[in-house]
Formats: C-alpha cells, structure tokens, sequence
C-alpha cells in the first residue's frame, strides 16, 4: 500500500490564504500558487519547486508564496516513484473558483495520455485572459497540444521530450535550456531545474539575498540561470579536447535532418578533412562519420521511443533517404529494428517470452 505523503506542503499555519506575520491579510503581497499535478508527475520536480518558496517564507519570517495542490479529482495523484499525494481541490472545483493566481503544471510520464477536454478548456481560458501559466518537467507538450505554445514562441521541456516537441510542433522554437518565459507562458525542463526556476521567481520578487539565503538552507552554492543547457555541455563532456573538435561535435548535433558533409564541416572549422579525422581519432577513438552517425541514430532511438512518429518520418529527421537503409543502420548499431524499439513493442515481446 503506497503512504499518501504531505512533501513539502505549508505548515498548518501557513494556509494558501495569505496571512502576514502580524495575523492580517496580505493577498497583494502573497504569491499564491495552484499547483496541478498529473498522474505519474515527478515528485523530484514538485519537491524541487516548492521547497524553495517555504524556506523562503520561513527565512523572511512571512507568508511571501501560497501554494495548494490541485488533482484531476480527489484521489491521491500517483507519482512517477510510487509514492502519492493527496491533492487539496479537484479541478472541476478549482474551474468553477478560478482566480487570476498562476496555474503550474508538472508533468511527468505518457504525457501526451494526460490531455483532457477540461484541462485544455481551463488552460486556454488562463491564456486568453493572458494569466501566468507555468509548465514543468514534460508538461509542456500539453500547453503545445492545447494551441497555448504556438507559431514561433520559445519554450523548453524535459530532455527526454526535446526532440519528439520539435518534430511535432516544428513551428516552435524549442530550447535546450533549464527554463524560458515567452509571454505570460513559462516552460521549464524539470527535475532540478525546477528548484532554479522557483529560486529566480524569489530573485525577481525579493531580491538576491533572500535566494541566496534559500539557497544556503538548502545546501546549494548557487541557482542556474533560465538560458543553461539541460545537457552536459560539450565542453564538460569531453573535457580535455580542443575547442575545434566541440565545434565540429556541436555542427554534426545541430545537422540531424539535413547532415552535412565531412567536407563542409571542415572548412565551417577552418581545418582540413585529415585534421579533423585525427582529432576524433586522439579524443574519442572514432571516426568522424561513425560518430555523426551515432548522433543520428541516437536521436532516431528517441524519437521512436516518445512519439508515435512512423518509422520513415523518424527516418527522413534523421537525414536517411529510405527507411530500408535506416533500419539496417539502426539493427547494426542497437541490435533490433526500428519497429521492436517502440514501448508496446517491448511490452509485446515480453508477453511472448514469457
């Protein structure tokens, strides 16, 4: 049986209805929060975004946030790690209650299941009212599928969605980075990133010492700024090699749909073709080609795993002309085909095992 557990919830005298420290009503300087979590969210996420607002309450000695969980009904939300929370308003009661307070989404598995004709409804009405909309972790994909992410409006997800957001909606401008606001729309990676978000969001409305001070409680040196990568950095990744071969690395990444060849790359860096063979040669013991082509396919892997791309749509983003040469190109590298890397594939394969 799974505990319901209270993470990082306000102590009971710290309801959502701002109170000050001298008893009274402080609404206009309470930063309330309506935290909608969906079935499978990341509680690493949850945790992360809301810690910082109580250790802020806490150190300025006031009720400067104000948060309540919403759940799609009454019954405890399942996290992504098994553990659950019980919600304090349904939305059915929250739409019927709305206020012009900021809705956060935090997301988290088989987003693209989570869609509802009542969560869109309530989020575009958030929208056209021009209100605060915040998504966290993977919960962008569902303010996408909504229309609220349109044309080219910035925005970023969880890694593991980037690419499957950028194929789908290709209008937008997906960015690797840990948050981005666009509008009255904030999208943000998740997970730990969720901590920096909710540690700017105390800079921008208290100023530098209060987020630091959240920041020693919590035993952070320090809170990332919006426009840091998810990723590792190139330059962590493979520390030690020149500058010329991050160049060459970050062409071939950028080059998915469309790979450039050895050639172009070569004179983009200005160093030769036999150069740039002996760098990948020095620092990653591969050649050039056989790397673009492990970036290719590794992207090709994700796309097939976290959308229901065709196997020849994943094949044409990837740069390949027909999907008998990718499927070759994808056994030889992973040892099963294109079409046996799908989920319910796997799940299928298991069940004849068995």
């Amino acid at each position: 049986m799974v505990e319901t557990a209270n993470i990082g919830l306000p102590a009971p005298d710290l309801d959502y209805d701002a109170v000050s420290s001298e008893g009274k009503a402080s609404s206009e300087s309470t930063l309330r929060l309506n935290i909608l979590v969906l079935p499978g969210f990341s509680q690493l996420s949850l945790s992360s975004f809301v810690e910082p607002f109580y250790q802020a309450n806490c150190s300025a000695g006031e009720k400067l946030f104000g948060w309540r969980i919403i759940g799609t009904d009454m019954s405890p939300v399942l996290s992504s790690s098994g553990i659950a929370i019980s919600p304090d308003i349904d939305i059915n009661c929250y739409r019927n209650n709305d206020d012009d307070s900021p809705i956060v989404i935090i997301g988290g598995e088989r987003i693209e299941e989570q869609k509802s004709r009542l969560l869109s409804a309530l989020l575009c009405s958030k929208s056209h009212r021009k209100l605060p909309i915040c998504a966290i972790g993977t919960a962008a994909w569902l303010l996408a599928d909504a229309g609220i992410l349109h044309g080219s409006m910035r925005c970023t997800i969880h890694w593991s969605k980037l690419a499957a957001l950028g194929e789908k909606f290709s209008e937008l401008v997906t960015e690797d980075c840990l948050f981005v606001q666009h509008g009255s729309v904030t999208t943000c990676a998740g997970e730990f990133a969720a901590f920096d978000l909710a540690a700017e969001m105390i800079r921008l409305r208290h100023g530098e010492d209060l987020a630091r001070r959240v920041c020693g409680q919590l035993s952070a040196d320090r809170f990332r700024t919006g426009n840091h990568c998810q990723s590792v950095p190139l330059g962590v990744r493979y520390s030690g090699a020149v500058e010329k071969l991050i160049r060459v690395i970050r062409l071939m990444e950028g080059h998915v749909e469309d790979p450039l060849p050895l050639k172009k790359i070569a004179h983009s860096v200005s160093l030769s073709r036999r150069q740039i063979e002996r760098l990948f040669a020095k620092h990653l013991k591969i050649t050039p080609m056989n790397y673009y082509a492990q970036v290719r396919l590794k992207k090709a892997r994700q796309l097939l795993e976290t959308t229901d791309m065709s196997v020849i749509e994943v094949a044409i983003a990837c740069g390949y002309v027909s999907s008998s040469h990718f499927s070759k190109a994808f056994k030889d590298h992973f040892g099963k085909l294109p079409s046996q890397t799908r989920p319910w594939a796997r799940s299928v394969m298991s069940i004849q095992a068995a």
